[in-house]
């Protein structure tokens, strides 16, 4: 039995920077990885890090004359090496503090206190005060006949380690994580198919938005098949081939590779929860109060296995609520939390804030619309990104934003700045008369709340 004041499991964003809290607080922690390719997260190994950096070769293509195929390879080598960088990084970040331990195995409850764990070379068990559970999430897949037997599936994770471009790929599910991947295998040449079950495309979107994302997306030669869903899949010719129903019609479609982008869901599968008091929902997140502990009163839970939004500052928010709740005041909780904001890093990024016209719509909100054409802000005609669209919802009666999206270049940067607005309650006059530099996207804000 090894004894730890606190056990981690997982090496997530929220774990990661809990561990060096609790150690520099005189803490001794075991932080549990299940895999030596996954320490630092997911964020760093498996998504934003690796996803942004195909994101930003692809984005360059246009300026590259080397062959598609051969650029692909290389912008896939690059993306190794920034997450081979990373990884190790955090590794010794956590690994050479005095406090911390790192041990590299499966972990699995036996009790609220007590915990299994199988390494490579041993099975022994741990136990601590306070245990926190950062194990993330895993991608969903969906029952399709013939998928378990047939080649060339991917999903977000393992489609990025395919060093040969995929000539024709098909992706199934047309949310963000979809969306993403479908632009970005088109800027690198890929002849891409969206395969997705809504009616309607991008339905959390207000329509102006997502149809002005449909339109940059089919300019890019990516087809989107709505109301439709996949009924089988086999292997074909050196490839896959999928049979699909689209509203009463039956279609066939091949492709080189298929990327399932069905959504992901938290990982709380072989945890040997049901040895403890911790809860689980229907959707497999741990159940947790608003300062993330769980049924059980030595257990807490950060980042996307509480079955919050999936999104790496969210865990790092939930570091901080947990920080609050064993070295603060305990004042700060999941209720203070607002305005989340995120994006899409299609192609121009798509960012968002608050409410939409939908959302209003549905709450009974009152609300007045400015609205404005990226194509009319100098920096995107200077960036050649004149796509897109910027939009945002006032209040009538206290001119506070009431939300904002921006479907345009460097979009992920200015959502950060209408945040903090909404977030001190300035009217939205505050940002159309604030000095930005020029010539610069920011400044867009200028012209968007002069309405």
């Amino acid at each position: 039995m090894k004894r730890f004041d606190a056990v981690i499991i997982g090496f997530g964003k929220g774990g990661k920077t809990l561990a060096s809290e609790l150690a520099k607080n005189g803490k001794t922690v075991a932080v549990i990885e299940k895999s030596s390719e996954m320490y630092g997260g997911t964020c760093i190994n498996i998504a934003c890090i690796p996803t942004k950096s195909l994101v930003h070769s692809a984005d360059n293509r246009k300026y590259s004359n080397t062959a598609k195929e051969e650029f692909y390879t290389n912008a896939v080598h690059q993306k190794d090496e920034l997450t081979s960088l990373l990884r190790d990084k955090n590794f010794h970040m956590l690994d050479e503090q005095q406090k911390i331990t790192v041990i590299t195995g499966e972990a699995t409850f036996l009790s609220d206190e007590k915990i299994k764990v199988k390494t490579a070379e041993e099975q022994f068990e741990v136990t601590a005060e306070q245990i926190f559970i950062n194990t993330g999430a895993t991608p969903i897949v969906p029952p399709i006949d013939g998928l378990e037997s047939t080649e060339f599936v991917y999903n977000s994770t393992t489609l990025q380690v395919l060093e040969q471009l995929p000539e024709k790929l098909i992706i199934i599910g047309g949310g963000y994580i979809g969306l993403e991947f479908a632009s970005m295998y088109a800027n690198f040449g890929s002849e891409v198919t969206i395969i997705d079950s809504n009616e309607e495309f991008l339905t959390n979107e207000d329509r102006d938005i997502a149809e002005e994302v449909k339109k940059v997306l089919q300019a890019k030669s990516i087809k989107i098949v709505q109301n439709s869903k996949v009924k089988s899949v086999k292997n074909q010719d050196g490839g896959v081939a999928i049979t699909y129903k689209e509203g009463e019609s039956v279609q066939e479609l091949y492709g080189n590779a298929i990327l399932l982008a069905t959504g992901r869901k938290p990982n709380t599968e072989n945890l040997g929860l049901e040895n403890t008091s911790v809860e689980v929902s229907d959707r497999g997140a741990v159940v947790v109060d608003d300062t993330l502990k769980t049924k059980a009163k030595n257990i807490w839970a950060l980042g996307d296995v509480n079955g919050g939004p999936q999104f790496t500052y969210i865990s790092l928010d939930d570091f901080r609520i947990v920080k609050d709740q064993i070295f603060g005041d305990g004042s700060y909780t999941k209720k203070e939390r607002t305005n989340i904001p995120y994006s899409v890093f299609i192609d121009p990024i798509l960012s968002h804030v608050g409410l939409n016209e939908k959302m209003a719509k549905e709450k009974g909100i009152e609300y007045k619309v400015l609205s404005m054409p990226a194509a009319g802000i100098p920096r995107a005609r200077i960036l050649e990104k004149t796509d897109g669209l910027l939009k945002a919802l006032i209040d009538p009666k206290t001119n506070e934003i009431l939300g904002c999206t921006l479907f345009c270049a460097e979009s992920s940067e200015m959502i950060n700045v209408v945040r903090v607005a909404m977030e001190a309650k300035l009217p939205f006059t505050f940002l159309r008369d604030t000095i930005f530099t020029h010539p610069t996207m920011s400044e867009s804000l200028n012209d968007l709340f002069k309405g």
